[in-house]
This record gives C-alpha cells, sequence and structure tokens, in this order.
C-alpha cells in the first residue's frame, strides 16, 4: 500500500481587511467629467448616504493577487479525492464555467426587453424539457435556490392545493421517514404541517403498518427520499404512494440521492405528484461553500397552477415568454428572485447535453458498481461497520458505515479520523445528518467520477488511519499535522461576544487577529 504523500502551503496570511496602506490602488481611474457630477442629495434617498468612507483595504494589484494566490496555495491542496456522500459531488468541467462566464450571459439582466432575452429562455426552457423527461413530471420551475428551498416550495404548494379544494383546515400532516432528509419534516413545519416520521423497519426502510398507521383523513403530503443516505432502496414505494392518494394526499420526491437511478426511474410513473433535482450536485454545477444553488421543483399538471411564477413559455409564434403571476391566480408567486440562479441552470443543460441520455444512464451505472466495489473493501476495514448490518443485498450509490468499534477501542472518533485523512491529500468523509441515526458515520460516495484507483487509495488512507487509531491514538488525535491550520478552537462558538461574522463586527468587538489593522478600521468601529 502506497500513501499520498502531502504537505499544504503555510502561510502567516492576514485577512485581506488586515492589509494595505492608505493611498495605493490597484486601478487609477479618472476623473469624473464635471457634468456628470451631481450631488449626492439628488442622486440618493436621505439616509442611505455614508457619513464616513467604508473600511475596505487600500491595496496594489500585485498585492491583492499575491494574497489570493497564498490563500489558494493553502486550500487548493484539498482538490483531492472527495467521496463526500449524500452530496454527490462531481467534476465541475470547466467548459459549463467557460459558458456561464460569456457575457451573452453574465451581462444579462432579467429584467431586459424579452426579446433581448430569447436565447437565455430557450436554454431554460429546453431544459425544463430535459428534466420532465427524466422525471415524468409536466412542469418545471428553477427558483429555489437549494433542495431545501424546492421541499419548501413543495410544501406551500401543497398548502395552496389543499385550500383550493377547501380541505387545509382538515389537512394539517406531512409525513416522513427518519432517514429522509431532516429538510422535508422542517421546511414542512416551516409552512404549518405537523410532521408525523416514521422509524427505521427491519428491511432498512419503515413498515408499510407504520405508514398505514400514520395515515389519515389528515394527511396533506408524504415527503420522502428513496434510495435513503444508507443506499436502501424501499421496493413498496408505489404502495407507500397509493396509500397517501387513497387519504387524499400528495407524494413528494426528494431526488438528492438520483445519481444511483437516473435513467433508471421516473418520479411520475411511481406516482410521485412532485420531485426536486438539486442541480448543483447531481447535475454537474458546483457545490459548496454556499455558493449557487438550484432545486429544481417538478411537478403533475394538476399542481402546475400553483407553482412559482415566473414560467418560462413557448408561443405560438416561436418566441419564448413569461407566464407571470398575473397570468396565473392560484400560483404560490416567488420563493426567489426573478427566475432563480439562471448561470446554474446554463451549466446543468450543458452537462446534460454533453452526457446525452446514454452518458447520463453510464454515469448512474458506474455510480451503483463504484459504491459496491467500495462496500466490499469497506467490509474488510478493522473496526467498519455497515449501516443496517441485517440489510445484506447490495447498496445503490452510497452507504453510511459506522466507526463505533474504532472510539470504542481506541478513544478515537469519527472527527479525529477525518481530521487526520486530510494529511494524506484526500478529502475527509461525510458524516450524516444530525441527529446521527448511526454512531460514528461516515457516508461515502464514490459517484461516477473517481476511477477504481481512487477509490482505492482514499479507503487505503482510511484503514491506514484506523491503524494509527490502534497504535498511536494520540497523533490521530492532535491531527491535521500536514495543512496550515491544525484543530479550529471552537470556544468561541457559543460566546456571541467572542466571534464576528463581518470585518466590522471583528474590530468593534476587539478579537481582530493578530497583525496590523487594515485602513479604514476606525472607521469600520
Amino acid at each position: 500500500m502506497s500513501l499520498p504523500r502531502f504537505h499544504a502551503a503555510s502561510w502567516d496570511e492576514p485577512i485581506v481587511l488586515e492589509l494595505g496602506r492608505p493611498g495605493r490602488r490597484a486601478q487609477l481611474l479618472p476623473e469624473v467629467e464635471p457634468e456628470a457630477r451631481a450631488p449626492l442629495s439628488e442622486l440618493l434617498p436621505p439616509g442611505v448616504a455614508r457619513a464616513t468612507p467604508p473600511a475596505l483595504p487600500e491595496l496594489s494589484e500585485f498585492e491583492v493577487q499575491r494574497h489570493y494566490l497564498h490563500l489558494s496555495q493553502m486550500t487548493l491542496g484539498m482538490m483531492g479525492i472527495n467521496l463526500f456522500g449524500t452530496c454527490t459531488m462531481k467534476y465541475n468541467a470547466r467548459v459549463n464555467e467557460l459558458i456561464a462566464a460569456r457575457p451573452e450571459l453574465a451581462e444579462l439582466h432579467p429584467g431586459q426587453p424579452l426579446e433581448t432575452l430569447q436565447g437565455v429562455l430557450k436554454i431554460v426552457h429546453d431544459f425544463e424539457a430535459i428534466l420532465c423527461e427524466l422525471s415524468g413530471m409536466d412542469r418545471f420551475v428553477f427558483q429555489a435556490g437549494g433542495g431545501a428551498d424546492a421541499a419548501y416550495t413543495h410544501a406551500c404548494v401543497t398548502r395552496a392545493y389543499h385550500a383550493a379544494r377547501g380541505e387545509l383546515e382538515q389537512r394539517t400532516e406531512v409525513i416522513t421517514t427518519i432517514q429522509t432528509h431532516p429538510c422535508n419534516a422542517a421546511t414542512a413545519a416551516a409552512a404549518g404541517f405537523d410532521v408525523i416520521t416514521l422509524p427505521l423497519g427491519p428491511d432498512g426502510y419503515p413498515t408499510l403498518a407504520a405508514l398505514e398507521a400514520a395515515v389519515s383523513e389528515r394527511t396533506a403530503a408524504l415527503m420522502v427520499g428513496n434510495p435513503d443516505d444508507m443506499g436502501i432502496y424501499n421496493p413498496e414505494i408505489k404502495r407507500w404512494i397509493e396509500l397517501v392518494h387513497d387519504a387524499g394526499g400528495l407524494a413528494f420526491y426528494d431526488n438528492a440521492n438520483f445519481n444511483g437511478v437516473m435513467s433508471r426511474i421516473r418520479g411520475r410513473e411511481l406516482g410521485f405528484d412532485a420531485c426536486m433535482y438539486m442541480l448543483h450536485k447531481t447535475f454537474g454545477a458546483p457545490k459548496g461553500g454556499g455558493g449557487p444553488a438550484v432545486g429544481a421543483y417538478g411537478c403533475s399538471d394538476a399542481l402546475a397552477p400553483f407553482l412559482p411564477r415566473p414560467l418560462v413559455v413557448r408561443e405560438e409564434s416561436g418566441a419564448y415568454g413569461l407566464e407571470t403571476v398575473a397570468d396565473a391566480p392560484q400560483s404560490i408567486g416567488k420563493v426567489r428572485e426573478f427566475w432563480g440562479n439562471v448561470p446554474v441552470v446554463v451549466k446543468a443543460y450543458a452537462w446534460t447535453r454533453a452526457l446525452g441520455a446514454e452518458g447520463i444512464r453510464d454515469a448512474a451505472d458506474l455510480s451503483v458498481l463504484a459504491n459496491n466495489y467500495m462496500d466490499t473493501r469497506l467490509a474488510q476495514a478493522r473496526g467498519v461497520t455497515r449501516s443496517n448490518p441485517q440489510v445484506t443485498r447490495h447498496r445503490l450509490e452510497m452507504t453510511r458505515w459506522s466507526l463505533a468499534q474504532v472510539l470504542e477501542e481506541t478513544g478515537v472518533d469519527v472527527h479525529d479520523i477525518s481530521n487526520r485523512m486530510v494529511d494524506f491529500g484526500v478529502d475527509a468523509p461525510w458524516l450524516a445528518h444530525e441527529p446521527w441515526l448511526v454512531p460514528e458515520p461516515i457516508t461515502p460516495e464514490p459517484g461516477e467520477l473517481w476511477s477504481k484507483e481512487d477509490v482505492d487509495t482514499w479507503i487505503d488512507v482510511l484503514e491506514h488511519v484506523i491503524g494509527e487509531a490502534y497504535s498511536d491514538p494520540e497523533l490521530v488525535k492532535s491531527a491535521p499535522h500536514n495543512h496550515p491550520l491544525a484543530q479550529v478552537d471552537a470556544s468561541r462558538v457559543d460566546d456571541p461576544e467572542r466571534w464576528a461574522t463581518t470585518w466590522r463586527a471583528a474590530v468593534r468587538k476587539d478579537v481582530v487577529p493578530g497583525g496590523v489593522r487594515g485602513a479604514g478600521a476606525e472607521a469600520a468601529s
């Protein structure tokens, strides 16, 4: 076993607001012509103009470039093998980034005249058609800013649907499962519903008897993911939907784990009334860091009147237009500004067109194959146990594993092992959504991206670190050792007087790290 040799760059780099000196500039801009000047009172409403300059760093272009180069050197080392489960991490093709950055898209504004937006409207319209084909749904909207937003969109659509039927006061309950993503329960509760959460049965998913006991005339909707984050698919899902429909409820399909079943399962054919895809995961757009995201929400014709607006429509002339809230009196309105994160839609469109139908099917097959190869190896690793061990059949695109035995025998927990794994240039495993159903969990998901050699390397690192936990536990507990920062001091997290999320707050609370404060700090305070 040959492990990667890795050591990240380490710079004693201040934050950018601590750099620079007054008067430094990256660009010297010409003075504004006298005729173009106007008093601030004529340009801004009263109270908007600043009394003091903003606390911005003053640097030359080279200083800015060097600063961000140092930061990138300390972070790009973590662009390693990333088997990040429950959040399908794909390679984000550079060509998609270049397309989204082109001025034909980047310089558009949704408030422009529609005749100047025909190209981007066509892309949105055509990508909607692709998702309808993959899901069997009749309409999609791309406003929602992520998976949780899409789940909330469904909760609101559910509310509007039952209100239109005069049944909202009766339909007060949403049913979900303990292994469905927590956003489904949370968004249903935020929309005013009572939540019934079904526990897991002996086969790794709730029993039909549990669902039958929960369904009633109060049922508004079922919100469920399938397969779940343990890689288990519920083969009784059609019967589940029948029970909910017989009671008058709706069925929502959280397709967070769509990657392993792409082109194999169409939610509408299973009976679902609506579904959600995360374009920033399954469809090849970047994910992470709170960046742009899209929860694509699709539904049947029966729910389409309640969708957020605007929706892209193709007119008889062949031109593309927008159906607004004024055109749809039953619409729930907007869940986000304008049309949502359209550049993410463009990247996802480019990804699906690049793969084509055959490529999408191959990607799903490779994901399942890689996961089951990984499972076979992990089953042989010391101290690693499978979730729902009584379920012996193959899993789909991910499996949750437990390191509880390692903790019990060495005192080294899953966080320690994660911290140590990054010392070898691979990314730490994703653990699990809270609350943990599996003790000391890891949820690796290879997907279609990673080669056999990559999967082997990642598992080799895990096995090596587990071996260290048994032979030298303090080495693992004190990790990471090969990174700019060792363990993060979280002692300030629960003290609002000692943490700050903005420079202005850091200066005001006097919690700025050591070093010279940047120009304008006094103004910030």
